[in-house]
C-alpha cells in the first residue's frame, strides 16, 4: 500500500512539473514612472515608446535600453519634442539595480503658433499707357537742308 501511495504522490509531482514553466524564474522588465509636465497644461504628450496622457500626467514605460522622446501638441500652440535620457545604476550588494531618466519631471514650455499673415493686396491701379514711339523727324526743306556732304550747314553759303 505504500509502494501505491509513493508512486500516486510522485506521479502528481511529475504532472505538476510538466506545467512548470521556467519563465516564472524570470523578473517582469523593470518600468520606469515618467512625469510629463508643460506650460500651458492640457497639451497631449506621447512618448516615442508609446505611452501617453494629457498633461499634468505620469506615465509608465518599459525601461528603455536608449534614449527617447516625449512628442507635446496642444491646439494653437507648436508642437514641441523633448529629448529623455535613461540613466542606468547597476547597483551592488547592497542596493538593487535601478533606471532614472533626466529629466524627470519632463517639461515642454509650449509656444504659441503664429497665424499666417494674411498676403498684403496692392490697391489695383490702371496701368499708365506707355508714351507713344517719337515719330521720325520730318525730312528738311531744301532752304535748310545742309550742303551736300556736310553735317552742318555752311555758314558762309549766302555770302559769296
Amino acid at each position: 500500500m505504500r509502494r501505491v501511495i509513493a508512486i500516486a504522490l510522485a506521479g502528481a509531482s511529475l504532472g505538476g512539473c510538466s506545467s512548470m514553466s521556467w519563465d516564472m524564474f524570470k523578473s517582469a522588465p523593470p518600468t520606469v514612472q515618467v512625469r510629463l509636465e508643460s506650460n500651458p497644461p492640457g497639451a497631449d504628450a506621447r512618448t516615442s515608446l508609446g505611452p501617453g496622457c494629457k498633461t499634468p500626467c505620469s506615465v509608465s514605460v518599459p525601461a528603455p535600453e536608449a534614449p527617447f522622446t516625449v512628442d507635446y501638441v496642444f491646439n494653437k500652440y507648436q508642437p514641441t519634442s523633448v529629448p529623455v535620457n535613461v540613466i542606468k545604476n547597476p547597483g551592488d550588494f547592497t542596493t538593487p539595480a535601478s533606471v532614472t531618466t533626466d529629466p524627470n519631471p519632463v517639461f515642454a514650455e509650449l509656444q504659441p503658433a503664429v497665424p499666417p499673415k494674411p498676403a498684403k493686396k496692392k490697391p489695383h491701379r490702371p496701368k499708365r499707357p506707355k508714351p507713344a514711339a517719337a515719330a521720325p523727324a520730318a525730312a528738311p526743306t531744301d532752304a535748310a537742308a545742309p550742303a551736300a556732304g556736310s553735317a552742318f550747314p555752311d555758314p558762309n553759303a549766302g555770302k559769296r
